[in-house]
């Protein structure tokens, strides 16, 4: 066996192999890489984080879990209104409900005109009145069209209502500048 080894030598060549120019630089990359792999750390006390994990999770549980003396909010008392009914609804209801304040924020009381005012405004208080009971008649039956066109009629009627009593001032203020003119004279 050893000749036959000998033999194989013999005619064994050495091949001249030339390295490349950055042969140093991608060995010495190579190297840095393989020597300064970060090693991922291993903790030892894993299990105790998940154990502190676990019990955090129970005692937040045990802590807002619901008891038996809390009340579960009733949302069948949500109370329908015109507005609530449609964004259209809400719109045309703003509208009226504005202008009839802005209406009522213009009034000028006087004595002259106390009696009208004060006849125009219990009208408009009983239309108030019927548009709260129209409001209880929606939530007890339910949405349908008379109701609706109900609850818009009252407010064009009382929006109407402050007009007219705007407009009878304004003429009443007119004939009472006129008689004291026609006195003055």
């Amino acid at each position: 066996m050893q000749q036959d080894i000998r033999n194989s030598t013999k005619n064994y060549k050495e091949e001249n192999i030339e390295l490349s120019a950055n042969h140093m630089s991608k060995f010495q990359a190579l190297l840095e890489k393989e020597l300064h792999q970060k090693k991922p750390k291993k903790k030892p006390f894993k299990w105790l984080s998940i154990a502190a994990s676990v019990v955090l999770l129970l005692s937040l549980g045990i802590k807002f879990y619901p008891s038996e003396n809390i009340e579960i909010p009733n949302t069948e008392t949500k109370e329908i209104s015109l507005g609530s009914i449609s964004p259209e609804f809400e719109t045309i209801e703003k509208y009226y409900k504005n202008s009839i304040n802005l209406e009522i924020s213009q009034l000028e009381m006087t004595d002259e005109n106390k009696e009208i005012l004060d006849s125009y405004l219990i009208k408009i208080g009983e239309l108030t009145k019927e548009y709260k009971s129209l409001t209880l008649e929606l939530n007890k039956n339910g949405v349908n069209d008379a109701t609706i066109d109900a609850l818009i009629r009252n407010l064009q009627l009382r929006l109407q209502l402050l007009k007219r009593l705007k407009k009878q001032l304004k003429q009443l203020k007119n004939l009472n500048k006129t008689q004291n003119e026609t006195q003055n004279i």
